[in-house]
């Protein structure tokens, strides 16, 4: 039997279209789900221009509609919070505990497939007349999805919305799992946040959960300076926008903390320009983070470096679906994880135009497809 889906659909050359795709038959090995809402991130935006026709989205929770003859651990009616760095529990680095960075499902990866679901999902989807591939080997942003099962991760839908559900998918586990997992940050130490946009509040809060003593946050949005207080920025800074390296800003850093600079810091921003700029805010033996993944050439001032500092470059906050999602499922049960407060507005699927122009333009802290 096969299934019509609404989906939007990148069409490569910096459009999209919404539009039905088909959903054919289910392998044994794969599950069908209903998407009861999709975060929206600027990876979205950027999958516009792959250079091929591809079912957006990556951020996505939903319902098991049904699964295949192979599946044993999901059953129609699951609800279930989707992940894209599917492990295979087998390759090197899975058996390191790296499975976000699977050798042989990971989309991004060096040496795995880019951009791509690979082979084993062109069968799933068809759009006009031809097999079209899902983002991140998920496309959340359509009515029905159909996936691996280590994509899928069950939750208790009764006391977590689908809305919040789905922006862990990827914006909170990469914000809260690289302070967590990545920097293992210490209880009593000082950090500094570059960006208050959706990642960046969930290393804010992240830090605060892990009982970070001064948080400060940088950023040129008053608004969104004032959200960085309310997820637990103890310290606020609005930068001049023309503050090359954000250098004016790591001299103000440097007075909140006795001089030295801070123990960790961590860049949110996606701005190619503020690579280096973690590493003037943090002391000597400090860590500096760059979450938000700029894959491009930058030139960094060796001085910076001086001395003993340490800089990570972590994909999804080295994310372990089946045991960082749970944690985080917990944390929010128990009101420390803000994810309801951190919507700023949800949109239909017939909006997504509105909901990329509203990111773009710095509107929302995190914006949802809700079908």
């Amino acid at each position: 039997m096969t299934l019509q889906a609404k989906s939007a659909i990148a069409k490569g050359d910096g459009s999209f279209v919404i539009d039905y795709v088909q959903l054919n038959n289910l392998r044994e090995d794969e599950v069908l789900v209903q998407i009861k809402a999709a975060g929206l991130c600027h990876t979205d935006y950027d999958s516009l221009s792959w250079g091929k026709p591809i079912i957006m989205g990556h951020e996505g929770a939903g319902i098991v509609i049904d699964v295949g003859d192979g599946v044993e651990d999901f059953v129609e009616g699951d609800p279930v919070i989707l992940n894209w760095a599917t492990p295979c529990m087998s390759c090197f680095q899975c058996q390191e505990g790296n499975q976000h960075i699977c050798e042989n499902h990971s989309p991004v990866v060096a040496g795995g497939n880019g951009h791509t679901p690979g082979q084993a999902h062109l069968g799933s989807a068809q759009w006009q007349g031809r097999a079209i591939e899902r983002s991140f080997n998920i496309g959340t942003l359509s009515e029905y999805t159909i996936v691996k099962p280590s994509a899928l991760v069950k939750f208790d839908s009764a006391k977590m919305p689908f809305s919040s559900g789905c922006i862990i998918s990827c914006g909170v586990m990469t914000g809260y799992g690289s302070v967590v997992n990545s920097a293992q940050m210490k209880s009593g130490s000082s950090t500094v946040v570059l960006g208050t946009g959706g990642v960046g509040l969930n290393v804010i809060q992240a830090a605060r959960i892990s009982g970070a003593a001064k948080i400060i946050a940088i950023d040129i949005h008053a608004q969104r300076l004032e959200m960085a207080k309310q997820f637990g920025a103890t310290h606020i800074i609005k930068a001049d926008p023309d503050d090359k390296g954000l250098i004016q800003a790591s001299l103000a850093v440097k007075k909140l903390t006795e001089g030295r600079g801070a123990d960790y810091a961590f860049e949110c921003t996606a701005v190619p320009d503020l690579c280096a700029a973690p590493l003037a805010m943090i002391r000597n033996a400090g860590t500096a983070v760059q979450v938000s993944g700029v894959e491009e050439e930058v030139t960094i001032d060796m001085n910076l470096f001086e001395w003993d500092k340490i800089y990570i470059n972590p994909l999804y906050g080295k994310c372990r679906p089946q045991i960082d999602f749970p944690i985080l499922e917990a944390l929010y049960n128990k009101g420390d994880l803000m994810l309801d407060e951190m919507i700023t507005r949800t949109y239909k699927l017939d909006q997504l135009q509105e909901a990329l122009d509203d990111m773009i333009a710095g509107k929302n802290a995190k914006g949802v497809i809700v079908f």
